[in-house]
C-alpha cells in the first residue's frame, strides 16, 4: 500500500514538472508580458432628467432622479516605454471589445499582439454593447437562434461546410467560443451616438490610431471627421455608412445580400475633406466574389468590398492617402470577417505594423 501511495505521489510529481516545462515553454516563447498601466473608464454618453423632487422615503419612484447611458465602456493597457500613439480598437455588429482579445482557440489577439510590441491598447464597448448596455432608449431583446447564419454571414464557410483553406480553427471548442462571444444591442444602433463616444475618448486619451472592424467603420470615419486627435484609420471589412461628398454619391451597389443593395452617405464636402488628412487603409479577407452570384454571403461582400474601392478612390481624388488591400492578391488566402483573430492573425499584424511604420506612425 505504501509502495502504491509513492507511486502515485512520483507521477504527480512528475506531470507537475512536466506541466511547469510545458508553461515555461509557453512564456519563453512569448516573452514575458509587462504592463505599467492598466484600467477603465467610461466615456461620452447623455443624461436624462425626470422632473420633479426626489422623495426620500419614494425612493423607487423616477421623479427627480437621473439616468446615465449611450456611453462607452473603455478597457486600457499602457506598457512601458509605450509608442507615441495608442491603439484605439472599436469592434463591429454583434460583438464586443472580445473582438480584439483573444482568439476563439485561446492564441493571442491583437490586444496583447500589440502590447508586445509597445502599444498602448483602448478597448472600447460601443454604446448599448457588452459592459456599455445602459441606454437611454428601450429595446426588447428576443431569444433567437441566428448562429448558423452567423457563421455563413461572417464568411467562415457555407453552413455546416468551412470554405476550403479557411484560417478559422475548425474544432468544435473554438467555434463554441466564436458564437459564446456575440453580443446583443440593448439598444438600437446609432452611428452618431457611438462615433460621439469615441470622439470623446480621443479627447481624453489625445492622439491616436483608431482601428475598426465591420460595422464600427462607419463610425470610425465620423469620428475622424469629428475628432483632429484621430491621426489614422485602420478598417477591418467596413460595409456600411461609406461617405461621400455632397454631389459625388454613387449609385446603390446591387446584390443578393439578405440586406439588400448597398448605399453610400452622403456628407458636407468640408467634413469629408477631413478624411484626407490622414492615411487610411482598408483590409478585406477572402472569399468575397469579384462578380455577380447568387451565394449571397459572398455577393454581400462583394458589394462591401466594390464600395470601399469608390470610396478610396473618392478619397484620393481630393488629395488624401486611402488604400484597399484585399488580401488574396497579396497571396493571404483563407482569412474570415475576422483575419485579426484567424490563424494567420500574426501575418495579419504584421501587414498593420507596416503600415503605421511606412507612415511614421510607430
Amino acid at each position: 500500500m505504501k509502495q502504491k501511495k509513492s507511486t502515485v505521489l512520483l507521477l504527480t510529481a512528475l506531470t507537475l514538472f512536466v506541466s511547469s516545462c510545458a508553461i515555461n515553454t509557453v512564456n519563453r516563447k512569448a516573452g514575458i508580458l509587462t504592463i505599467q498601466q492598466q484600467g477603465s473608464f467610461l466615456v461620452g454618453g447623455t443624461t436624462i432628467s425626470e422632473p420633479g423632487k426626489f422623495d426620500l422615503t419614494n425612493a423607487l419612484k423616477p421623479q427627480g432622479q437621473t439616468l446615465h447611458g449611450d456611453h462607452a465602456y473603455v478597457f486600457y493597457q499602457i506598457p512601458p516605454k509605450a509608442r507615441n500613439y495608442p491603439l484605439v480598437f472599436l469592434h463591429g455588429a454583434a460583438e464586443s471589445k472580445k473582438t480584439w482579445e483573444s482568439t476563439p482557440d485561446g492564441r493571442e489577439g491583437f490586444q496583447t499582439i500589440f502590447l508586445r510590441r509597445g502599444y498602448g491598447v483602448y478597448l472600447l464597448d460601443q454604446p448599448r454593447r457588452g459592459e456599455a448596455g445602459k441606454s437611454t432608449v428601450a429595446t426588447t431583446i428576443t431569444p433567437t437562434p441566428d448562429e448558423q447564419f452567423w457563421f455563413t454571414q461572417f464568411r467562415l464557410g457555407n453552413y455546416p461546410d468551412y470554405f476550403a483553406g479557411s484560417q478559422f480553427p475548425r474544432d468544435s471548442a473554438s467555434l463554441t467560443q466564436f458564437f459564446r462571444q456575440m453580443t446583443p444591442n440593448t439598444g438600437a444602433f446609432d452611428v452618431s451616438i457611438v462615433s460621439n463616444a469615441c470622439s470623446s475618448l480621443f479627447n481624453r486619451i489625445g492622439a491616436g490610431i483608431l482601428i475598426t472592424h465591420s460595422q464600427g467603420g462607419g463610425a470610425g470615419w465620423f469620428t475622424a471627421i469629428k475628432n483632429d486627435n484621430v491621426k489614422a484609420v485602420i478598417a477591418y471589412e467596413p460595409f456600411s455608412s461609406f461617405v461621400f461628398p455632397t454631389g459625388e454619391l454613387p449609385k446603390p451597389i446591387q446584390s443578393t445580400s439578405l440586406f439588400g443593395e448597398l448605399k453610400g452617405v452622403e456628407v458636407p464636402v468640408e467634413d469629408f475633406t477631413k478624411l484626407t488628412k490622414i492615411p487610411i487603409i482598408l483590409y478585406y479577407g477572402d472569399n468575397i466574389a469579384n462578380q455577380p452570384t447568387s451565394v449571397w454571403n459572398k455577393d454581400h461582400w462583394r458589394a462591401g468590398l466594390e464600395m470601399a474601392r469608390l470610396w478610396a478612390a473618392t478619397i484620393n481624388k481630393h488629395g488624401g492617402n486611402a488604400k484597399v488591400v484585399h488580401l488574396p492578391e497579396l497571396g493571404i488566402k483563407g482569412n474570415t470577417h475576422f483575419a485579426f483573430s484567424d490563424l494567420n492573425n500574426l501575418e495579419i499584424a504584421d501587414l498593420m505594423a507596416k503600415f503605421l511604420r511606412e507612415n511614421g506612425l510607430d
